[in-house]
């Protein structure tokens, strides 16, 4: 899985880090992305797409992230999606988990189809990078791990809607909470509409 940052490297490129992000498609909570420069020398075991993995082995390989690489997250909430649209406030995320990485990366990996606007470093987008490179995947997994501690948070405010079940995401469970009850601060006004 480190066959395109290796490339980099012999490029001359030192710090290539990998950004991913979680929470294109939930009804409500925040976009979340990481940024996450593996060393050289460090090897992760069991890195891959974090929504291959379960809760349980996503923590433990979260905390070996954290432990031995630089990471960082960056959010956009349901109010800057709701101004933006889903796809910028992503990109917002994105910029925003980069600029607050402890080191300077010279060289972008972006998980799907798009590089990061706001960022005047070389970037390479790579669809399903998630799948197959390490710096990547890593980012995803530190994504998915915050971004459900927030929403298991948000449980404990507005514990009618399942939050600490569902992450938000459209299931019939939380679209029966949201005829109940009506949407709540976290809840994306825009959901679904065009943008």
């Amino acid at each position: 899985m480190r066959a395109i940052e290796e490339s980099l490297w012999q490029q001359g490129y030192q710090y290539v880090i990998g950004v991913d992000e979680v929470g294109r498609g939930p009804l409500a909570g925040p976009v979340v992305a990481a940024a996450v420069f593996v060393p050289p020398d460090i090897e992760l075991l069991g890195v891959r797409d974090s929504k291959s993995m379960t809760p349980r082995r996503r923590v433990a390989v979260f905390k070996e992230i954290i432990r031995s690489c630089s990471a960082a997250v960056g959010a956009a909430t349901a109010a800057e999606i709701d101004r933006l649209n889903i796809l910028n406030a992503t990109l917002l995320a994105m910029e925003r988990a980069v600029r607050a990485l402890g080191v300077s990366p010279d060289f972008c990996l972006v998980d799907g189809r798009q590089i990061i606007p706001g960022l005047t470093i070389p970037q390479q987008a790579v669809v399903k990078g998630d799948a197959q490179c390490l710096s990547i995947a890593a980012a995803s997994i530190v994504a998915k791990v915050v971004r459900d501690r927030f929403m298991i948070d948000c449980h404990q405010a507005f514990p009618q809607y399942g939050f600490d079940k569902h992450k938000g995401y459209p299931t019939a469970e939380h679209r029966r909470a949201l005829e109940e009850y009506g949407p709540c601060p976290i809840h994306r006004q825009t959901f679904g509409k065009a943008g």
